[in-house]
């Protein structure tokens, strides 16, 4: 049985030597990759490196033990950065049925982009933080740090997320400093066009994942103030290219302003010049069901621009 043994060790020392949560996939090689959460598995490394000669037992417990740690799905921790290509063409943007600031429909071509599969985390955004000088300072501000739903605070001069809201949306990101962050990222926002083709596709379906009534195994929504979720927490609510969180859990800023349909990319709603009010999209952990549809803009939504708020948070874009 020694490839027990040295399947165990070989498991367990890269386990160790990654020192991030626990994340697994199968790569396009067919080679198993995995991550596991601390280095207080080094334990199980020193014991299997230790027996010379295991008995049975251990051998088989040990090995079980590492695909254990392997697999073992762990939210609130990082999300890794991926983006999803959307490819171009026309769709349809709006509806004849939805509040009057959702008329007409009316059909969209786009080129083609990518979009963030997942909204930007309190701890992505804090990554943007440390990696501005005097971010405290910066004018217009980059965060509303002294807001009781801050989740990022200044902690022996690095900001740190709050224990357990690191896969958190961010929250309390004011507009502008979206997209000073998107474009750290050599990125940008998406504009409400953009947004709204990856939420629904080129069937005009009523929300991301279908015409199915919301299930909370669809969404975070209806549910308490500041009752944000894990971005990995509802992928049965993935759009059909496998957006995820494009409805609930948080709102989502765009580079657009809010202006009535039909969209026009070159009517003036995508100049970034400060001032205009802007659209939000996808609904928030405490919307109703019917605030988060594909085609909902968020009309009766708090959205000051130049402040951050507790239920809207963003995601990123850049040209395919």
């Amino acid at each position: 049985m020694k490839f027990a043994d040295a399947a165990v060790a070989s498991l367990l020392r890269a386990a160790v030597a990654a020192r991030m949560p626990a994340e697994s996939k199968l790569t396009r090689e067919g080679k198993l990759m995995f991550r596991t959460r601390n280095a207080e598995h080094a334990l199980f490394e020193r014991a299997a490196a230790s027996c010379g000669a295991p008995l049975e037992r251990t051998r088989h417990l040990l090995f079980a033990a590492a695909l254990a740690l392997a697999f073992a799905p762990v939210h609130g921790q990082s999300t890794p950065d991926k983006m999803i290509l959307i490819p171009a063409g026309p769709f349809t943007m709006g509806s004849n049925e939805g509040p009057q600031d959702e008329r007409p429909a009316h059909e969209v071509t786009l080129r083609a982009y990518e979009l963030d599969r997942f909204p930007v985390t309190n701890a992505q955004f804090a990554d943007f933080l440390n990696a501005t000088a005097n971010a405290i300072e910066v004018k217009p501000r980059l965060y509303d740090f002294d807001d009781p739903d801050a989740r990022v605070h200044m902690r022996s001069e690095r900001f740190v997320v709050d224990a357990g809201f690191e896969n958190h949306p961010a929250v309390e990101v004011p507009w502008s400093a979206a997209l000073a962050y998107c474009t750290w990222r050599g990125k940008r926002l998406p504009t409400e066009a953009e947004w709204e083709k990856a939420a629904r596709g080129t069937d005009a379906r009523h929300y991301p994942w279908g015409q199915a009534t919301p299930e909370r195994r669809h969404a975070n929504y209806g549910t308490k103030y500041g009752g944000t979720t894990a971005v990995d927490t509802h992928p049965a609510g993935a759009s059909p290219y496998g957006i995820r969180e494009m409805a609930g859990n948080v709102w989502q800023w765009v580079s657009s302003a809010y202006r009535p349909y039909p969209y026009r990319a070159d009517d003036g709603r995508e100049n970034l010049d400060p001032g205009p009010v802007r659209s939000t999209r996808g609904g928030g952990h405490d919307s109703p069901a019917a605030d988060i549809t594909t085609s909902q803009r968020g009309r009766n939504l708090s959205r000051n621009p130049t402040a951050g708020h507790h239920n809207i948070g963003f995601r990123c874009a850049r040209n395919g």
